[in-house]
């Protein structure tokens, strides 16, 4: 019996040797196909919500590259601050910010607005000198 189970074995493994495979490469046009991946912003804060209805507005006073360019500096300084143990009740977990990423005009204003609202509200400095929004 022992002898019978390794010939099968033995000959299942010559004919999945001797099998023609072929692969197949498609090539898609990346033209038609759109992006789906879309960013999503969320605030655990349970105050932020409110403080950017009413100071996050007008959301086209700046254009995307100035909130971006602002959200690098803020994102650095962020997980600068969350390395050292100054603000670690308040500053939790690194923010994965990557400046390759087009995230969107929303989600970079309200990032921005977000840093905002923790060197006015919670007065953690994060970047001293930074903009001024009010």
């Amino acid at each position: 019996m022992k002898y019978l189970s390794i010939i099968a074995l033995f000959l299942l493994l010559v004919s999945a040797c001797t099998n023609n495979r072929e692969l197949i490469i498609e090539e898609h046009d990346s033209a038609t196909q759109e992006d789906s991946i879309t960013y999503e912003l969320i605030v655990l804060d349970p105050g932020f919500d409110s403080w950017f209805a009413i100071h996050g507005t007008p959301a086209k006073y700046h254009n995307q590259t100035y909130y971006e360019g602002w959200n690098r500096r803020y994102v650095d300084a962020w997980n600068y601050q969350n390395i050292g143990d100054r603000y670690s009740q308040v500053i939790e977990g690194n923010i994965d910010y990557r400046p390759d990423i087009d995230y969107g005009f929303e989600l970079n204003h309200k990032l921005f607005y977000y840093f905002m609202y923790v060197e006015h509200e919670l007065d953690i400095q994060l970047i001293p000198d930074g903009p001024r929004t009010y």
